[in-house]
């Protein structure tokens, strides 16, 4: 069983399919942090969080529940997300005059939904919006949401890929309670804090620059116990027993003043 948030039909829950495979029980979450209850209460053995998305960037509750709960991260997916344009049997793209959907997928569509002068109207989700046009349908109406939102709720399939741009990526973690196996291109994530001193974020940096570590990203958030002091989410190749990764963890831990290892995983 594999949790996700969102409404079924979701793309979170369209990502698990994709990766999985389409019998693989999902278990629909009202919140994110209800990924995580579901994990370490052994409601679902898995979650599937999304992290950032390669147009709106990070998702900030994601990492700041990564470092509230003891989950490990076990895996790396990079889901392309593709936006169909879905409505009720007998309506035509003549016919539409508003359309539904998260304020994301709106923004994503924007261009789309422009020429043909179409009124954009928010919903809570995109699989919701689906599932609200299919339970009260309307002739001039039509929804933004998956194919498998579609295919859940007995929509039509009026459009595909209507995003904006080509490249719409959304990048998991897959989150558990234990380390997965160790893979043969991995990835790890941490998060630490440096101490308030000038050059402080530099030095911590360079216990991974002078061993030629690679970092793949850093993300910054406030540190929500001390005001207007921050923490660092910080990716980098390879895994964290690696020796040179090993090295520069432990200096790292000596010139900040807390580290907390995320997980090594199998990169996307």
């Amino acid at each position: 069983m594999i949790a996700f948030q969102g409404e079924n039909g979701a793309y979170s829950q369209e990502a698990i399919f994709e990766t999985f495979g389409v019998e693989t029980p999902t278990l629909a979450c009202p919140s994110f942090d209800a990924i995580f209850r579901a994990v370490e209460t052994g409601q679902a053995e898995l979650g599937m969080l999304p992290i950032e998305n390669s147009t709106a960037g990070a998702i900030n509750q994601s990492y700041d529940l990564l470092l509230d709960h003891d989950l490990k991260i076990a895996r790396e997916v990079i889901f392309r997300v593709r936006h169909a344009l879905l409505a009720n049997a007998g309506t035509t793209l003549a016919d539409i005059r508003r359309v539904y959907s998260h304020p994301q997928a709106l923004a994503q569509c924007e261009r789309f939904i422009a020429e043909h002068h179409w009124e954009p109207v928010v919903a809570y989700d995109t699989a919701g919006a689906a599932k609200q046009l299919a339970a009260s349908p309307e002739k001039n109406a039509a929804a933004i949401a998956s194919e498998t939102a579609a295919r859940l709720y007995g929509l039509h399939i009026l459009a595909r890929d209507i995003q904006d741009l080509p490249n719409n990526l959304t990048r998991f973690f897959v989150i558990a309670q234990n380390e997965p196996p160790r893979a043969e291109k991995s990835k790890t994530s941490i998060v630490f804090a440096t101490r308030h001193v000038p050059g402080a974020l530099y030095n911590c940096l360079g216990e991974f620059a002078s061993r030629g570590i690679n970092l793949t990203k850093i993300e910054s958030r406030p540190d929500r116990r001390v005001p207007w002091h921050y923490v660092f989410y910080l990716d980098f190749e390879g895994h964290w027993s690696d020796p040179p990764c090993r090295d520069a963890l432990v200096n790292l831990l000596s010139k900040s003043s807390f580290l907390k290892v995320l997980g090594s995983y199998p990169a996307g």
